[in-house]
């Protein structure tokens, strides 16, 4: 490959680097889970190869060499960074919901949530679009979090980008067998840690998307019975940043009675897209009448029944295409 001309202004070298800036975000989030944080590390990413991009030799594509600076900064970051948690990682569900308000753990670093908006805009391959839906899912990067950093962004590298050890071996300043030998751990703590990615959901069916307006018509009225039937037996719901975590519709059924401070017609639910799964925004109505952004459902299916919900708060709905204050 000939060496690139070196950019003579920052518009030249956006030019070249901008169209990755999607995909070294998943990539980024995959290596911290948190949008947040790697926002801001696809910021230092791109600052880091605008000084060096000079030395850039084309000894390999733009596109890689961009992931490499990447990873090094995330490996950087996660030094001193505990692991990102969901609430089912944390302890056992509860065995009731307690009558009383419950309290945050806000000291603990817990899991974000992905705009599926945000993936890469340029793949038309289904089977690739799929991939990247399933590498952003929330089982996949909870798992993730359970493997040391080195582990992380050697499996990243291998399974998702699917680069050859050898290119992994040289981005990592290590060698080809301990990439394998790093790969075939992450792998077996991985299986031990996360769902298997055979079982990916295909499209929505139409009882599935029949199964989506039930949910919201259920919140929205604070129908118990109906809720109730929405989820499988097995079904959890958690809610970082709140540790407490339930299973089965009825525990569920109770944490919209018992936690939750809408009555009836006292929420709305919008649709959206977050970690390959369907996402509503829930919008509480305050005081004044207004429904203002409350927390996001990312859902979990399983055939036509709900088996996983994690309902995060604080999180900025405009970055999910959705308003802040739900319109009427």
């Amino acid at each position: 490959m000939a060496t690139p001309t070196a950019p003579s202004t920052t518009d030249e070298f956006s030019a070249q680097a901008d169209p990755y800036r999607r995909e070294l975000l998943a990539h980024c989030y995959r290596m911290l889970g948190s949008l947040h944080e790697a926002e801001d590390l696809v910021q230092e990413t791109y600052l880091r190869a605008w000084r060096a991009y000079e030395k850039f030799e084309g000894r390999s594509s733009l596109r890689t060499w961009l992931h490499k600076i990447a990873t090094t900064t995330c490996l950087t970051a996660l030094e001193n960074r505990n692991r990102r948690p969901l609430p089912s990682g944390l302890g056992a569900p509860a065995d009731d919901v307690p009558e009383e308000k419950i309290l945050e753990s806000a000291e603990v670093p817990w899991l974000e949530p992905f705009p599926d908006s945000l993936l890469p805009e340029s793949v038309s391959d289904p089977a690739t679009i799929v991939g990247q839906r399933e590498s952003t899912r929330l089982a996949f990067i909870a798992a993730l979090q359970y493997l040391p950093a080195r582990q992380r962004a050697v499996l990243l590298l291998r399974d998702v980008l699917k680069w050859r050890a050898t290119e992994v071996a040289e981005a990592l300043e290590i060698s080809t067998a301990a990439v394998n030998s790093v790969l075939q751990r992450a792998r077996a703590q991985l299986e031990r840690a996360a769902p298997s990615q055979e079982d990916r959901p295909p499209e929505l069916t139409a009882e599935q998307e029949r199964l989506l307006e039930r949910y919201v018509a259920a919140f929205e009225s604070k129908n118990v019975p109906a809720i109730v039937e929405l989820f499988t037996a097995e079904a959890s719901w958690e809610m970082p940043p709140f540790r407490l975590w339930v299973v089965g519709g009825e525990r569920i059924a109770q944490l919209r009675t018992r936690q939750c401070p809408a009555g009836a017609d006292g929420l709305r639910l919008r649709p959206t897209r977050a970690n390959g799964r369907p996402a509503f925004g829930m919008y509480l109505r305050d005081a004044d009448g207004v429904f203002r952004s409350f927390q996001l459902n990312v859902l979990e299916l399983d055939g036509n029944l709900v088996r996983r919900v994690v309902a995060f708060f604080d999180v900025d709905f405009t970055k999910f295409g959705l308003p802040v204050i739900c319109p009427e």
